[in-house]
């Protein structure tokens, strides 16, 4: 699968991490920046990663921010894009099987490295699960 990954400053280090296990894992990595700590603007590379995933030169993409919200709105002003910050087991396995989302965020200051590799397998491991009531809701959402 080909993944793009993002961050600001606040992510860089975590930001490698995912890198790197994802490419172990056998998946082809499109890592946008940033390129170092120096402080930069989340939103240029929340925008950067999702365009690169609503315009299918990536088929998920992952973002990291201090906390992983600013960077979530960001990829959200995206059109076609369903970014869900993910904090816990359960919001990894709901992004995918009731939302379909096809962006994570992550908090390189709330989120261990542990933590950040087992929410990302959970959310590509996770199938959409379907059915009316959420593909109504995924419709809903596009639509937007």
């Amino acid at each position: 699968m080909r993944i793009a990954i993002a961050s600001d400053h606040g992510g860089f280090e975590l930001k490698g991490v995912l890198a790197a296990q994802l490419a172990r894992s056998g998946h082809d990595v499109i890592d946008l920046g940033t390129d170092g700590p120096d402080s930069v603007d989340y939103p240029v590379y929340g925008k950067k990663c999702a365009e690169c995933v609503a315009g299918g030169d990536a088929d998920k993409g992952i973002v990291v921010c201090g906390t992983g919200i600013g960077i979530s709105i960001a990829a959200n002003k995206v059109r076609g894009i369903r970014c869900a910050l993910v904090a816990s087991d359960t919001m990894a396995e709901l992004a995918s099987d009731h939302n379909d989302a096809n962006m994570i965020a992550l908090g390189g200051r709330t989120t261990s490295a542990e933590e950040a590799v087992r929410w990302t397998e959970l959310w590509l491991a996770t199938p959409f699960s379907g059915g009316e009531r959420h593909e109504r809701r995924v419709a809903l959402l596009n639509e937007m």
